[in-house]
């Protein structure tokens, strides 16, 4: 998954259903931009970082490294909905027939954006229950506060930025209990289990002492040049800040999760739990797939998934030679002593490095196009590991700052390698890597739609290369064929669970006994899975969806151009566009076959 950062959810009330009528394809459109359209998606850019410093700052945009508005005031959220419908109504005032086709996608793009932050700023769930174990601001914030992660420190100016930003944060932090203590009155609360999980989170960072804290990181960390002078101050500072505001908002907050908030919380699993939940997951559904499709009807294309997938196992256990059942066959791969063959953490960053050169060779006939954006692989940081999956983290617009594949390592001994190359497509290359790298390398793409994430698309993307493991060289081993499968059967259990919590009634421990009986994941990684899907109610569904409708296009294309299809030029033609709604891509995809005709 690539790492969502907090952000101003995007969606929409447009193109949402990929099996509607096709939008009509203009015969002539202007030869040149329109320059004042151009200059509303420059101003909507700007605007949008100014709403989301974090999302500046990731991006690599240093001006606002000193900026963190409270999210969570009300005077935020007005903002917030002056600035999308004012862009609204700009939008508007421009026509079709005036733009040309790239711009077209750009307006139907931006009208998407602004539709869904409107729609989401309708709900209260992100308003009252502001925490949770994996997805909220307070872990970027944590990864922020290492050392290691988009925020810079390498000037005193940046240490400073950085002291102003957690002045902000405290206050983000204060109000945050605030709106969770109003979640208890309404009726928001997380479920017992998640707030479980939240509660450690925030014991350490209440109870650890000042100078192994992971907010004092970067004093431990000063660069050559600065003076003492320099060192001393700073210092003095970032004690200042963790003693007196910081670290007592820490303890305020586990306080009162380990108390008052877990004595509240929910025994049920879904959204629907709380007010206006079942209304809240439609939307979620519609801002996740980017499609119109219903609870029902993605909950019976999850089942139908699974068989099939099951079906593809079977064969392979019959290949290696296992006598007993499937099941039992899931339980042998994960207690599998000779898949587990590592005893240190480097040893398995190094294995995800040499599946890379493997197939690099390959990498030549699938793709024309690759990015110029530096890649490494790091293990995840501690504070974080033991609920975090395996993530990519963008690098910079500019390329100076590497994208990263962060994959936890809790325990090297453990850690089981059966679905290592798989992981490595999806996450790395050609997977998010390549996706986002080259969306935010591009030349054409207006600033606004490189920073875009639409969750169908980003994450169909990476599920749809996992695909592409035999023709890169990949999956000559049967288990690693296997792991392939097992994590495309996670992804389409995930049809089954999400939908079944959040709108059927299932409990987390129904949720985690379908995955069990399906899969071939530890108990210990499927837990964690459920209780992500609760958190993030529709997020799941994303994948499945989207690499099932790129396949769709795939197939469509080769059927249909024969001899003229050209795998590496589908592969832009996805590309090149950068993060989309699914109606518009398949809209693309169909021009481009009539080009090639």
């Amino acid at each position: 998954m690539k790492k969502i950062f907090f952000t101003i959810v995007t969606a929409t009330t447009l193109f949402v259903s990929c099996k509607q009528e096709k939008q009509e394809v203009k015969t002539t459109t202007p030869v040149q931009e329109n320059t004042e359209f151009n200059q509303l998606l420059k101003d909507y850019n700007e605007g949008k970082l100014k709403l989301n410093p974090l999302n500046a700052t990731f991006a690599g945009d240093s001006r606002y490294n000193d900026q963190f508005p409270n999210f969570l005031s009300d005077e935020y959220g007005q903002k917030s909905n002056n600035f999308f419908n004012d862009y609204k109504t700009k939008l508007a005032q421009f026509k079709d027939a005036d733009l040309t086709e790239s711009q077209q996608m750009s307006k139907a793009v931006l009208d998407w954006d602004c539709d869904m932050v409107l729609a989401q700023a309708s709900y209260k769930n992100d308003l009252l229950m502001p925490i949770n174990q994996m997805w909220t601001v307070n872990l970027t914030m944590g990864q922020l506060a290492s050392g290691s992660s988009a925020q810079p420190f390498t000037t005193v100016k940046d240490y400073e930025n950085w002291l102003r930003r957690l002045e902000q944060y405290n206050t983000w932090l204060e109000s945050a209990k605030v709106r969770m203590e109003q979640g208890i009155k309404e009726g928001y609360v997380l479920p017992k289990s998640l707030i479980k999980k939240v509660i450690p989170q925030f014991e350490v960072l209440a109870t650890t002492k000042l100078e192994d804290h992971l907010f004092f990181s970067p004093i431990k960390n000063f660069p050559a040049e600065f003076s003492n002078e320099e060192k001393d101050k700073l210092t003095k500072d970032y004690t200042s800040i963790l003693n007196d505001k910081l670290i007592p908002s820490f303890k305020a907050i586990y306080e009162f999760l380990k108390t008052d908030y877990l004595a509240a919380g929910r025994e049920d699993s879904g959204v629907d739990g709380v007010p206006q939940g079942k209304e809240y997951y439609q939307h979620a559904i519609k801002n996740y797939t980017t499609t119109n499709m219903t609870a029902d009807e993605i909950h019976e294309l999850g089942l139908k998934e699974v068989a099939r997938i099951l079906a593809e196992m079977e064969k392979v256990k019959e290949e290696v030679g296992f006598k007993g059942t499937l099941k039992e066959f899931f339980n042998y791969v994960r207690d599998n002593k000779e898949l587990m063959p590592y005893t240190e953490p480097q040893q398995i960053i190094d294995n995800f490095n040499a599946i890379h050169e493997k197939m690099k060779p390959q990498l030549e006939k699938l793709f024309g196009n690759k990015p110029k954006t530096p890649f490494i692989v790091k293990q995840t940081e501690k504070f974080r590991e033991a609920s975090a999956s395996a993530e990519y983290n963008p690098g910079s617009l500019d390329g100076t700052r590497p994208g990263v594949f962060y994959t936890p390592i809790p325990d090297a001994s453990k850690y089981n390698v059966f679905s290592d190359e798989a992981l490595f497509l999806h996450e790395a290359i050609p997977g998010h890597h390549y996706q986002i790298s080259l969306t935010q390398e591009s030349t054409e793409l207006p600033a606004f739609r490189k920073t875009l994430w639409y969750s169908a698309y980003g994450e169909g993307w990476a599920l749809y290369t996992e695909n592409l493991g035999k023709e890169l060289g990949l999956y000559t081993d049967p288990y690693q064929y296997f792991g392939m499968l097992g994590m495309e059967m996670h992804r389409a259990i995930r049809l089954v669970v999400d939908t079944g919590m959040h709108a059927k009634g299932w409990s987390r421990e129904k949720a985690i006994q379908y995955s069990l009986d399906n899969e071939a994941e530890s108990e210990a990684s499927i837990i964690s899975e459920i209780e992500r899907y609760m958190a993030n109610p529709g997020q799941a569904l994303s994948y499945k969806i989207g690499q099932l409708k790129i396949r769709e296009l795939r197939d469509k294309a080769s059927k249909e151009l024969g001899d003229k299809f050209d795998i590496r030029e589908f592969h832009n033609q996805v590309l090149e566009t950068g993060c989309i709604p699914l109606a518009l891509l398949e809209n693309k995809i169909n021009r481009w076959i009539v080009s090639v005709k």
